[in-house]
């Protein structure tokens, strides 16, 4: 495994598991089987309403707690003063520990501001080892970095072949604020497992497009979070330090950059309405 270390100091895994989507019934042995495979970053989130599984998996582990870096996400509903604090108290009694490694605001809407307030305050008691936000465009990272006393430690954004953010990480490295991945892999779209740059690279060294896109991820220094209830696949993602993408190939891949979201744009008033429409259906 590799690391990176964050601009506190602390070093968190280079490669990750999340469960996003994965159904309570098959959480928590899907967390296992990661955690035996060799993962040792775990993601979860309010909004997925796995975190007690999550738990139950932390809680059955030989892999001892200070070897796992654990991340949860507060959701929109869950921001404002006050609010937040007990929201993250109460994530962190279902997942079963007396700290969380890290803890990002989940979308950049609603009261961000005082939520940031409240994961700062949990940072400097020391329930929480890092702290960051996720969705957050360059500006309104830029905004949040600038008028807070805790510089984020992690922005986790949508990072894949098709939308490689590669502006946005310019300013991250700059402002030393780790990017993060979720949708390496886009969730399948563009037929991105058949792209004939992806797998003709992977040929070369007897890899998948999927070790491919995970691996051009590290080499550009991002985090990656890849998901499956699969041991076997799961195994395939972890396998990736045993190879190096050349320059060329680096630059083969760049090429496929559309430089767009391949689900939504974070600043559109047609996605703020949308995520108004998710609070009220999970509100019912």
């Amino acid at each position: 495994m590799e690391y990176a270390k964050l601009n506190n100091g602390i070093e968190m895994p280079m490669a990750g598991f999340g469960v996003y989507q994965i159904p309570k019934e098959d959480c928590k042995q899907a967390v296992l089987d990661a955690l035996e495979v060799g993962y040792r970053l775990i993601d979860t989130a309010q909004s997925y309403f796995n975190e007690k599984e999550v738990g139950y998996a932390l809680a059955e582990t030989k892999v001892p707690r200070e070897e796992i870096f654990l991340t949860t996400k507060v959701w929109i509903d869950n921001y404002g003063q006050g609010i937040t604090r007990q929201s993250i108290l109460d994530s962190m009694r279902r997942l079963k520990v007396d700290y969380i490694d890290l803890v990002l605001l989940h979308q950049p809407f609603s009261d961000y501001y005082a939520a940031y307030h409240e994961l700062e305050k949990l940072y400097k008691e020391g329930k929480i080892r890092a702290i960051g936000v996720s969705n957050f465009a360059p500006d309104r990272l830029a905004d949040i970095a600038a008028f807070n006393s805790v510089v984020p430690q992690i922005n986790q954004v949508e990072v894949n072949p098709f939308n490689q953010q590669i502006k946005a990480q310019e300013y991250m490295l700059k402002e030393e604020i780790q990017m993060e991945a979720w949708a390496p892999f886009g969730e399948g779209r563009n037929d991105i497992f058949n792209n004939e740059i992806l797998t003709s690279i992977g040929k070369k060294y007897g890899k998948s497009a999927a070790q491919v896109i995970l691996r051009w991820l590290l080499q550009r220094d991002i985090i990656s979070l890849a998901k499956s209830t699969k041991k076997v696949r799961m195994e395939e993602n972890f396998s990736i330090f045993d190879f190096e993408l050349s320059d060329q190939d680096m630059k083969e891949i760049q090429k496929i950059d559309q430089e767009s979201s391949l689900f939504f744009d974070h600043q559109a008033p047609e996605t703020v309405e949308m995520f108004v429409k998710f609070i009220e259906e999970r509100r019912k």
